[in-house]
């Protein structure tokens, strides 16, 4: 039952499948008849638009030569026209100008014979029309003997000038009026006269009415500036020359008062206020002609107004630098001379010359305190406030320098000003604070000493950083593309080394103090019987005191050390200070014999040294270095001052 079940779907699919085959054969047959159609179609009308476009080519070609036809056809004309319009051309003028001729001879006849009848003339309402006439009769009368027609010339001169102070007076009201066509109109027709630069000038003097109101000139100017320009040329022909006569006349009268009245009231009785407002005028001024810079005012405008801000400040800037540099002076000296009124100091004259060239390298070469030592109760004479005040006031005259120097003068006026600053900040402050805390360093066998040469250090430090900032921030930048640059660096390096050279001595000066402070430690708490106890079964110290005594000062003036200088000077003189700390050890521990528990006492004592060199934080081959030959050289000393053997 079930194969037969298959047999008969299969054969109904298979009679599905043929009979869809069926259909889309006729399908198929039906589409291609239709295909075969449309092409039969499609040539059809392809040759029909074939023969369309032939006509078409054929109907374009024959229009293009009438075309062709009509344009000679009309050029011909053209130039029939044209000679036409010449010759009547030719007559034409000559007739004009014949009639124009005989017009002005009326017009003259009447100035002639002493009374004007034309309506022209008496008629207000055709000014513009008398003034066309006028103004040829003017030029006419030039050419006139003056014997015979002097009576008709100062005639039509006066009804010239009359016409031309109507007009300049019609231009006013209309200004006033804000009647920018009639303003057009009457500018137009005084170009032509003699008076025309007078209406400008009336122009320009009406615009600054009442333009000034505000308290800030510069932003008033601005303002009527981006005012007037939009108007001027609306109503003259010319607008870049108007406004640069409205500018001019702003500079030569407005600004130049208004600078004038700023600076001659302080410059004699204030001189910081002067340079502040010579500053803030001229930096004002340029920002305003940068400003200007927009307008059209000719070909050559930077120029123009360069001269103009020239003409302003010529006579303030030849003097400035000298100026600043007086001031400078002045104000350097107040600042330093109050700080040590402050601390009721009187300053030490510095000795200078050969004598002190020769102490200087004296001490250099000796490390003796040459000269008696004073106490300055721990006052390192050595102000950030002072420092800062300096820096600052350093700081401006090199903006004021660079805005106001010329630019050929700029280098040459920023190095003397840097020179004001190394001679007060680097040489009266510092390097006399250095000179003071050199004969304030004790001698190495003082007892009880106050070292506070380290704490000038750490001021001197800190001020050369601010130094050096001022050096890279303000004065490169004034420069660094002239040769005073080398000078610069070379006046830097100098008072630098000179610096150092002083701040090594007093360092090595300090660092024998310390030393001998140790010393002193140690040969009055150290006794011959603590490494050689009568009772060698009662010892209970750790280590003696001498020793923690002389820890405890060698922490102390590690920790100053590293509060008064920074970078690779910490490690360098931390090293020093160790090694004549080891040479110290050494040396005292070579003078005394050792028991059996006196040695180990000592070792103790070492072991405690060495904990103590830990804090040096050196680096660390050095510490280790430092660590094992003092170790060895107390071993070696306890083995070879006692009768010990030691244990294999």
């Amino acid at each position: 039952y079930q194969p037969s079940f298959l047999s008969i779907h299969t054969v109904l699919l298979l009679e599905e499948f043929v009979n869809h085959i069926e259909e889309l054969k006729q399908l198929d047959e039906r589409i291609q008849r239709k295909v075969e159609k449309l092409e039969q179609q499609c040539h059809r009308e392809a040759k029909e638009f074939a023969h369309k476009v032939q006509d078409l080519q054929r109907s374009n070609q024959v229009a293009f030569q009438h075309f062709q036809e009509l344009d000679e056809h009309i050029s011909y004309v053209a130039t029939k026209v044209c000679h036409l319009g010449d010759q009547l051309e030719g007559v034409n003028t000559p007739r004009q100008r014949a009639v124009e001729a005989q017009r002005l001879m009326t017009y003259f006849n009447e100035f002639l014979d002493g009374e004007l009848r034309s309506d022209v003339f008496n008629n207000p309402d055709k000014i513009k029309e008398a003034a066309d006439i006028i103004q040829k009769l003017h030029l006419i009368a030039q050419e006139l003997p003056f014997d015979r027609f002097s009576d008709v010339k100062a005639k039509i001169a006066s009804k010239y000038h009359d016409l031309e102070r109507q007009l300049i007076q019609e231009f006013t009201a209309a200004q006033r009026r804000g009647e920018i066509g009639r303003m057009r109109e009457v500018a137009a027709v005084l170009l032509h006269f003699k008076g025309y630069a007078h209406c400008v000038d009336v122009y320009i003097k009406q615009c600054q009415e009442g333009a000034y109101m505000r308290n800030d000139v510069f932003e008033d100017i601005a303002i009527l500036c981006q005012r007037v320009n939009k108007q001027v040329g609306e109503v003259f022909c010319s607008p870049e020359t108007v406004m640069a006569k409205l500018i001019q006349s702003i500079f030569e009268n407005r600004i130049q008062t208004h600078v004038k009245e700023r600076l001659e009231e302080t410059r004699h009785s204030d001189v910081e206020q002067y340079l502040k407002n010579l500053y803030d005028l001229y930096s004002r001024t340029t920002a305003l002609a940068a400003k200007l810079t927009d307008f059209n005012l000719g070909s050559d405008k930077h120029t123009f107004l360069s001269k103009l801000i020239k003409n302003i400040f010529s006579c303030y800037l030849e003097s400035y630098i000298d100026m600043e540099r007086q001031y400078l002076q002045n104000r350097s000296g107040l600042i330093l001379q109050r700080f040590y009124d402050s601390k009721n100091h009187q300053k030490r004259p510095v000795g200078t010359g050969s004598m002190q060239e020769l102490k200087e390298r004296i001490r250099q070469r000796t490390n003796l305190p040459l000269g008696p030592s004073i106490d300055t109760h721990g006052e390192t004479f050595l102000s950030q406030e002072v420092v800062v005040n300096l820096l600052q006031e350093t700081r401006h005259a090199f903006e004021r320098c660079n805005k106001l120097s010329d630019p050929a003068d700029l280098p040459k006026n920023a190095f003397s000003i840097f020179l004001l600053l190394v001679e007060y900040l680097c040489v009266d402050h510092i390097d006399y604070a250095l000179e003071i805390g050199l004969s304030a360093i004790p001698s190495p066998d003082a007892k009880n000493a106050n070292l506070y040469f380290l704490d000038v250090v750490q001021q001197a430090n800190t001020i050369f950083h601010l130094f050096d900032k001022q050096f890279n921030d303000h004065l490169m930048p004034l420069i660094s593309s002239s040769p005073k640059l080398t000078e610069c660096l070379h006046k830097k390096k100098e008072v630098i080394e000179q610096m150092e050279v002083k701040l090594d001595t007093g360092i090595d000066r300090t660092l024998n103090c310390m030393i001998g402070q140790m010393k002193h430690i140690l040969v009055t708490e150290q006794k011959k019987t603590d490494f050689k106890p009568e009772d060698e079964n009662n010892v209970m110290i750790q280590y003696t005191t001498a020793c923690s005594k002389v820890c405890a000062y060698v922490s102390k003036q590690v920790e100053r050390v590293r509060r008064s200088m920074d970078g690779k000077n910490v490690d360098t003189v931390l090293t020093e200070l160790g090694v004549r700390f080891h040479r110290l050890i050494h040396e005292h521990l070579q003078q005394f014999n050792y028991s059996s528990m006196g040695g180990m006492l000592a070792i103790c004592d070492v072991a405690e040294y060495r904990r103590s060199a830990k804090d040096f934080r050196v680096r660390r081959g050095q510490r280790s270095c430092f660590c094992h030959l003092m170790t060895l050289c107390i071993f070696y000393s306890a083995i070879t001052h006692s009768h010990l053997v030691p244990n294999p």
